[in-house]
């Protein structure tokens, strides 16, 4: 058990290093058969401009698209590409000082995939990796909760799970996602907020102080970096006995146990929305309530809502993710600079910003969904 994955030392210089790729083939270099690396890094970083400027050098010199967010507190990267620039990727990261023993091998997380993935490479800085919207100065990923390994993390579910069953419990599974990525997959028995982007999970926190006040809380998220700001959030407001996260995510918790208690698709963040480990869907169709977990984009031209909709329904023309989108697409106004304006519809107008739970142990699933 590891309290944090940081480095709180003198920041070294940075690199400017780009990997000989004299030897290696454009075909190979360029293929669409490759792989999508989701990683984070926290550590200081004197000149999160000059790392910028370094990462997209090389996401360039590699092929690569995605996304790399760089701050002073570290860097936070999702890219794809070929498995020779995959592999030429990691390789020149685990060598760069800045991240010398700090980042290792591990802390890649690999999932089939390429290039294809991402619509183009945006690199920038950023005040936070991670967008939670708290100053990092005010709470600090140096101030987060226990690691846990996927196995440490397996037995303690499954302890709560055992537990949860009698109603003897003092535990709580905390999926700190957004509600459309714990929708078609989650751990059993866990509390998913209904939030729509992570830096709402703060005043989730706060009006929901009572549900943790003498807990032990066991955090998850994609691949860990919501829970170390997350955790640390938790933490501050001090009315949790302890607090836990799994290390490397249900990412590398899947590597390890692709039928243990995560159910369901894994969401992603880019164009595949999703990947899978297991055969279980737990969602449904929006608008026939088949079981369904492939996601799309609103039909509305200026709507980006997910939606759940089958090829039944698509054949039908139910598309959007609502009756507003559906019926009346959206309406647009402009604002007097020109920017667009998009009528906010019944999926945003009818979810509270910040759910109030009102849950106990008994109240929560602990059985297959």
């Amino acid at each position: 058990m590891l309290r944090f994955n940081g480095h709180s030392c003198g920041s070294p210089e940075i690199s400017w290093t780009l990997p000989d790729t004299s030897h290696v083939s454009q075909e190979d270099l360029t293929s669409q058969v490759g792989d999508v690396l989701l990683y984070y890094c926290y550590c200081e970083v004197r000149d999160p401009e000059k790392l910028c400027a370094w990462q997209k050098a090389l996401c360039q010199h590699l092929h690569l698209t995605g996304k790399v967010r760089v701050a002073s507190e570290g860097i936070n990267g999702t890219v794809g590409g070929s498995k020779v620039a995959t592999s030429l990727y990691i390789k020149v990261m685990l060598s760069q000082p800045l991240f010398k023993n700090i980042l290792c091998q591990e802390d890649f997380k690999s999932s089939a995939g390429g290039a294809h993935c991402f619509p183009d490479l945006r690199v920038g800085v950023f005040k936070e990796i991670v967008p939670m919207g708290i100053d990092p100065k005010i709470v600090s990923y140096k101030e987060t909760g226990i690691h846990l390994s996927p196995q440490e993390f397996h037995r303690e579910v499954e302890q709560y799970l055992s537990q949860a069953t009698q109603g003897q419990s003092d535990t709580i599974l905390l999926d700190c996602r957004n509600f459309y990525e714990s929708k078609i997959g989650h751990f059993q028995g866990c509390l998913a907020p209904d939030i729509r982007k992570f830096s709402y999970f703060p005043s989730y926190v706060d009006e929901n102080l009572e549900l943790f006040k003498d807990k032990r809380v066991l955090m998850y998220c994609t691949g860990g970096i919501r829970c170390e700001r997350g955790s640390a959030y938790l933490r501050s407001k001090a009315v949790c006995r302890e607090v836990y996260q799994l290390k490397g995510g249900i990412h590398k918790y899947l590597e390890e146990f692709p039928d243990g208690f995560y159910r369901g698709k894994l969401f992603v963040f880019d164009d595949r929305y999703a990947i899978c480990s297991n055969e279980d869907i737990i969602s449904a169709c929006r608008y026939c309530g088949v079981l369904w977990d492939q996601y799309k984009l609103c039909s509305s031209q200026h709507c980006r809502q997910l939606v759940l909709t089958c090829p039944s329904c698509c054949n039908k023309g139910l598309t959007a993710c609502c009756p507003v989108c559906q019926e009346k697409e959206l309406k647009v106004t402009s604002r007097a600079s020109g920017q667009m304006l998009k009528e906010e519809c019944e999926c945003t107008r009818r979810r509270p910003r910040v759910p109030i739970e009102h849950v106990s142990p008994r109240m929560l699933d602990t059985g297959k969904d």
